[in-house]
């Protein structure tokens, strides 16, 4: 078991280091070069390389998550996580929602709806998917990783698949895919896209499905890996726009 969890943990941070291979230098000269490219004949594809765009302060937010869902994965009887439970039992034993169902979804149907309707999107069609397409991989890879590792019990008693949550591990891959996509064009976006993130592990609790320990980790990796999916996306596809070299924006 103990095995399992360090490749685990291997594998974590193997991800969150794949898209800063480059120095620092190189970083640096990529930041203030303007990047050009040679065109194709109209109607042909192109493809340019751009930037790394990394940048370590990223990482505390989905570390600290991750970390404090693996400490907070305790299962004596005065845990953390256990006193919740207890309070959840004792206060909302009824409770029941199918919600989080769809919200952990929400986000990324956002994207693609509001960039239909006249608000672009910082990404196109096919560099935004393909991104999502990756870090959704990753994420799923990780989550199923993690739950058949660590086999945990759920908090109902149902399956060994308590940690971590995937549908958090969604919430929050999607949140930041909203995020990412308009949070520069609206200041406003980030904190609903978290809000509606933060609601679904709250509502993964209260249906009595995963502990905060599972919600935090959950978290966690849905942030560092639609993360990692935007820094090494570093190849954008396109069309020919005009005469025989252009910008990519």
């Amino acid at each position: 078991m103990f095995l399992k969890q360090w490749n685990l943990i291997k594998l974590i941070l193997c991800v969150s280091v794949f898209g800063v291979s480059e120095t620092s230098a190189q970083w640096r000269q990529y930041a203030v070069e303007e990047h050009r490219i040679e065109m194709l004949p109209v109607g042909k594809s192109f493809y340019e390389q751009q930037p790394l765009n990394f940048r370590g302060g990223q990482l505390y937010a989905p570390i600290s998550l991750m970390l404090s869902g693996f400490l907070a994965n305790s299962n004596g009887p005065e845990s953390l996580k256990m006193e919740i439970v207890e309070e959840r039992n004792e206060h909302f034993a009824n409770f029941h929602t199918g919600i989080d169902n769809y919200l952990q979804y929400a986000p990324i149907a956002a994207v693609y709806t509001m960039d239909a309707y006249g608000y672009k999107a910082k990404h196109d069609f096919v560099n935004r998917s393909a991104i999502l397409f990756k870090g959704e991989l990753m994420m799923s890879a990780i989550v199923f990783t993690a739950k058949s590792s660590f086999h945990n019990l759920r908090p109902d008693g149902s399956t060994y698949n308590s940690f971590p949550s995937g549908h958090t591990a969604q919430a929050f891959a999607a949140a930041t895919f909203l995020a990412e996509e308009y949070g520069s064009t609206y200041k406003w976006m980030p904190y609903v896209a978290y809000s509606a993130a933060t609601c679904v592990g709250g509502m993964r609790m209260a249906n009595n499905r995963h502990y905060i320990s599972d919600v935090l980790f959950g978290a966690g990796i849905g942030i560092l890996t639609m993360k990692v999916a935007y820094w090494t996306h570093r190849f954008k596809w396109g069309k020919k726009r005009s005469s025989h070299s252009a910008d990519y924006n």
